[in-house]
């Protein structure tokens, strides 16, 4: 009795049943893509899946975010790439790593900032707003150094320094596990409290679900849009870090269609792009979904366009399918009672 009392409490949870089907769909995806390739099973490549994966989780993370108040991030990529070439551009001019770290930290948060002030205050359309900042956070990721990609890393901070700084954000691991996706698990696991056990978390949904009955609630709208942005941007900011110190240098390139994958993570996972629902669980199991299709798919000699149009179409499917279920709820809502016989 306790078990199916726990399991129908649990099967209750906002956002869980989208979730669980998207692990079920990664486990059906894994295995069969192993009964395929025998080598999907092996233990390197479940542990560098578990890495690459992790970049997906924290960039969905931070999408999910913004994507259950109802609005968008277009900037996450450019955020992204304006981290790895302000932290290494700094770092190869012989800044030491933590300073160079907290100017890139205040860099990103302020273009999160802008964000949630020009949809917060000014209300602009999110896909303008944040459209116009990719653009001037990937301009300011070119100038940063010149409009070139950086030097390595080791040659302003000192060979030791650089390896203890790409040891712990992407070669080193801990456990046999790559310290990546640890990093990836902490910040998801801080943001899942944040959004499921506090008062911030439930003036999100409330904004997403209807805005207007969450201003008449007393929500603060500006500054919880404000604050999903600066989660975002801070989620960009550590995968800047990350592909910094994958490649040892900044690229001006870094992060490009970032954004785009962290919409299709939190959506294939049940995150709803109008808003109001979903669980960062469910971003968890769609980043999982996600990478492993891309691994699947390559082990088994995919062309880059087919695992393209591959998850294309499940985005598309699942952003159908959100659409259909909140058109079914709100016909049955609609529907009025039948009149009683009063006979």
């Amino acid at each position: 009795m306790f078990v199916l009392r726990f399991v129908r409490r649990f099967m209750r949870i906002r956002g869980i049943k989208p979730a669980l089907t998207a692990f079920i769909g990664l486990m059906i995806i894994y295995v069969s893509f192993g009964f395929i390739n025998r080598s999907v099973f092996s233990q390197n490549n479940i542990i560098n899946l578990l890495r690459s994966m992790s970049i997906y989780l924290l960039v969905g993370v931070g999408q999910s975010y913004v994507l259950i108040t109802g609005n968008i991030d277009l900037s996450i990529g450019s955020v992204t790439g304006m981290s790895a070439m302000i932290s290494a551009t700094l770092m190869t001019r012989g800044m030491a790593p933590p300073l160079a770290i907290l100017i890139t930290l205040l860099c990103c948060l302020a273009v999160g900032f802008i964000n949630g002030f020009l949809v917060g205050k000014f209300k602009l359309p999110p896909f303008i707003a944040t459209l116009g900042t990719m653009f001037v956070a990937r301009g300011v990721a070119y100038m940063v150094n010149g409009n070139r990609n950086t030097d390595a890393i080791a040659s302003g901070i000192g060979k030791d320094a650089a390896d203890k700084l790409q040891g712990f954000f992407y070669y080193g691991k801990s456990l046999g596990i790559f310290n990546t996706f640890f990093i990836a698990i902490a910040l998801f696991i801080v943001f899942f409290f944040l959004l499921s056990r506090t008062r911030t978390g439930r003036h999100i949904y409330a904004i997403g679900s209807n805005i207007d009955a969450a201003k008449l609630s007393g929500v603060n709208v500006q500054a919880t849009i404000t604050k999903v942005y600066l989660v975002s941007s801070f989620n960009a900011f550590v995968v800047g870090l990350i592909l910094c110190a994958q490649a040892g240098m900044g690229n001006m390139e870094a992060g490009v269609m970032y954004e785009m994958y962290g919409v299709a993570a939190g959506v294939i996972g049940g995150i709803s792009p109008l808003g109001g629902t979903g669980i960062l669980l469910g971003t968890l199991a769609g980043a999982a979904v996600w990478r492993t299709l891309e691994n699947g798919l390559s082990m088994i000699g995919a062309q880059v366009g087919i695992q393209r149009i591959v998850i294309g179409v499940i985005v598309v499917f699942a952003v159908l399918l959100d659409v259909v279920l909140r058109s079914g709820k709100r016909i049955r809502r609609a529907k009025p009672d039948k009149p009683r016989d009063s006979t």
